[in-house]
């Protein structure tokens, strides 16, 4: 019962932050439209630095909370397919005994993105543009970056709705999915070059369920309305942490397994799993993934910079998207707008923590609930029916109210992350092709990029969705390693040289001084780099390449 009051507390205490700080975040203008604070509100005075770009004071105490945002939209984006599928399947195999690689993840890239949203509020742009001033080849980490990043974007958006789509389809009536199965038949049967029958539209219905996420998600991504998005993505984080939360907390393992999970073990595949098709004797093809994805990917680390750019943190004020920073002005930035600045790094702080949290909370719960349920059945999940299973088995237990929280909490996780994935990537891309193609870059506009990439995306899922259907967790497991690990050590070394060599060249030696990050921020990078370079180096090969 104590456990149980504890797991209460804390979900209100979330929730409270959630509700206070999407509300009033959004009520500023939200991330799409700059975020440009009112005169006034939390930050009357205000600071010149050369050019005239201006500082306002940063809001200290309570205050801070009205103007915590871009963690929860980088929550609810990074919350989906790797916590829903890969830590829910990663418990049901291996147990509670590595969960660790979930805090290890979650925490490191902590370290990368916290980082790189510091440079972004000490120069005003983002972290593409922070590896085009890297030493050496002109433009070679972007390139880098835009090669990797297309390839794995295409396969990443597409394992998302891919299994956002098995999910949402678990939440309808059947009676709901037969009729719509019979009107899409009969009105296909008008043509006379088709003849589908409603049990051919009721086999496709979960691709059809997920062509819908992505439509929807296109659209609310196009309108720009991102205040709007921003207190939706909030509601969504509130579903996944209540919905997963209490499915966990009825097969919490006890404090003393979960401190004895932290100990780093790998344990051996059961017999039970091992005898299955689809599931490696190599521990590490689960665990991998799950480090890939833990807190999202490479990408997600870069989105977090848009979209503290987007609230207007520090230098990042009023900028918007798609420009590199003023260079001129910064260089004659005085020591008073440089405190200032550094007054809004202890708003990032505390922002990015917040998603720290949430993410460790949440997958952490899902990680739990497919120990405690999945694992005594013996049950890993895959295929198509992976929804219909997972709900099914958390229903055995509490009845309907358990399954549909899971799913409905899965269904939240993985439908906000799309939403995010479809406002980051287009403009990871677009800013790419800014730096690498400038002839694009002259011919389209940024926004146009942007809408451009975003077509491309929509074209690709609905080819994706159906070509994969019946392999979700393959291809999500694919598009983490693509994305959460192969990039992840050259990132973290990336953002340490942006951090502590380019920006003191951007800035006046007053601000410079002022703002030279502390050496932790060193010593959180380098364990970054070389975490993930030895899983990459020396796990990787055997994942990808062995039995």
């Amino acid at each position: 019962m104590q456990s149980w009051s504890l797991v209460c507390n804390g979900v209100k205490n979330v929730w409270t932050a959630v509700i206070f700080g999407g509300m009033l975040f959004a009520g500023d203008g939200g991330v799409e439209s700059g975020c440009r604070a009112k005169k006034g509100h939390f930050m009357a005075d205000e600071s010149k630095m050369g050019g005239g770009i201006q500082i306002k004071k940063a809001p200290i105490g309570l205050a801070a909370l009205a103007l915590v945002g871009p963690s929860f939209v980088w929550a609810a984006e990074y919350i989906g397919s790797g916590e829903v599928i890969l830590a829910t399947r990663t418990g049901a195999i291996l147990g509670t005994a590595v969960l660790w690689a979930i805090v290890l993840g979650v925490f490191l890239k902590f370290w990368i993105g916290m980082s790189g949203a510091r440079y972004t509020v000490c120069t005003g742009e983002g972290m593409i543009d922070m590896f085009d001033r890297m030493p050496g080849g002109r433009h070679w980490a972007v390139w880098t970056v835009l090669v990797i990043q297309f390839v794995a974007a295409t396969f990443s958006i597409g394992a998302v709705v891919t299994a956002a789509g098995v999910f949402v389809n678990s939440l309808l009536p059947i009676r709901f999915i037969a009729g719509a199965s019979n009107l899409i038949s009969s009105f296909l049967s008008l043509s006379p070059l088709m003849d589908i029958k409603p049990e051919q539209v009721d086999s496709a219905f979960p691709g059809l369920c997920g062509w819908a996420v992505t439509i929807v998600a296109v659209a609310v991504v196009w309108s720009g309305l991102f205040n709007v998005l921003k207190i939706v993505m909030s509601f969504l984080v509130l579903i996944v942490v209540l919905g997963v939360v209490y499915v966990a907390a009825h097969v919490f393992p006890g404090f003393g397994a979960l401190m004895h999970s932290l100990a780093f073990n790998v344990p051996g595949v059961p017999e039970w799993a091992s005898s299955l098709d689809k599931v490696s004797d190599n521990p590490w093809k689960e665990i991998l993934p799950l480090l890939g994805w833990g807190a999202g990917g490479f990408a997600s680390q870069v989105w977090y910079t848009y979209w503290v750019l987007g609230a207007g943190y520090g230098a990042a004020a009023g900028r918007g998207y798609g420009r590199p920073a003023d260079v001129a002005s910064l260089r004659s930035m005085s020591r008073d707008a440089a405190e200032r600045i550094k007054g809004w790094c202890r708003v990032l702080y505390f922002d990015s923590s917040i998603a720290m949290v949430i993410g460790i909370v949440a997958t952490g719960a899902f990680f739990i609930a497919g120990a405690g349920i999945l694992r005594p059945a013996e049950v890993a999940p895959e295929g198509p029916g992976v929804a219909i299973e997972l709900s099914g088995l958390f229903s055995k237990g509490w009845g309907p109210v358990g399954g549909f929280l899971f799913m409905l909490a899965g269904a939240a996780a993985l439908i906000s992350t799309q939403i995010g994935q479809l406002a980051g990537w287009p403009r990871l891309l677009a800013d790419s092709c800014r730096i690498c193609i400038p002839g694009f870059a002259k011919r389209f506009k940024w926004k146009t990029q942007f809408r451009m990439f975003l077509l491309f995306f929509l074209c690709a899922n609905l080819v994706i969705i159906f070509c994969f259907k019946e392999k979700p967790v393959v291809l999500i497991q694919f598009a983490a390693l693509m994305d959460g690990l192969l990039l992840t050590p050259l990132q973290a070394i990336l953002v340490a040289v942006g951090l502590f060599v380019v920006m003191p060249k951007l800035l006046s030696k007053e601000a410079a001084s002022v703002l030279r990050p502390n050496p932790v921020f060193a010593v959180g990078l380098v364990i970054a780099f070389l975490v993930f370079g030895y899983f990459c180096v020396v796990q990787m090969p055997s994942v990808l390449f062995g039995k």
